[in-house]
C-alpha cells in the first residue's frame, strides 16, 4: 500500500513557473514506477509524464514540449514536477501516481493521490 500527497499548486501568471511535489508514503517507493497525470474540468485524465523506478527514463506527454521535467529522489520518498512556461491551458488539477506498469492510460496507475490544482492566468 501507498499513500501519495502532493503539494505546491497554486495560482500563477502565464509564462510563469510552478513546483509540484509528491511525497510517498508506505514501503517500497523505490520498486514503483512515477508518474503525473492532469484533470482540467469537463476534460479527460491527460498523462503528464512518468518516470522508472530509478528515474533513469522519462516519458512525457505530447504537450508538454519540453517545458516540464519529472525528477524523483527515493531515499527521500519524493517526486517532483517542475513546470517552466505555463500557459492557461495547463490549468488542472495535477495528480501524482505510482505503479508497476509505467504507461499512458490511467487504469495501469493503481495508486493516486488527492490532487493539487494549478491555475494559470492570463
Amino acid at each position: 500500500q501507498v499513500e501519495l500527497v502532493e503539494s505546491g499548486g497554486g495560482l500563477v501568471q502565464a509564462g510563469g513557473s510552478l513546483r509540484l511535489s509528491c511525497s510517498a508514503s508506505g514501503r517500497n517507493f523505490e520498486n514503483w514506477n512515477m508518474g503525473w497525470y492532469r484533470q482540467a474540468p469537463g476534460k479527460e485524465r491527460e498523462f503528464v509524464g512518468g518516470t522508472t523506478k530509478n528515474g533513469e527514463n522519462t516519458y512525457y506527454g505530447d504537450f508538454v514540449q519540453g517545458r516540464f521535467t519529472i525528477s524523483r529522489d527515493n531515499t527521500k520518498k519524493t517526486g517532483s514536477l517542475q513546470m517552466n512556461s505555463l500557459n492557461t491551458d495547463d490549468t488542472a488539477n495535477y495528480y501524482c501516481v505510482v505503479g508497476p506498469v509505467l504507461g499512458r492510460n490511467p487504469s495501469v496507475w493503481p495508486y493516486w493521490g488527492q490532487g493539487t490544482q494549478v491555475t494559470v492566468s492570463s
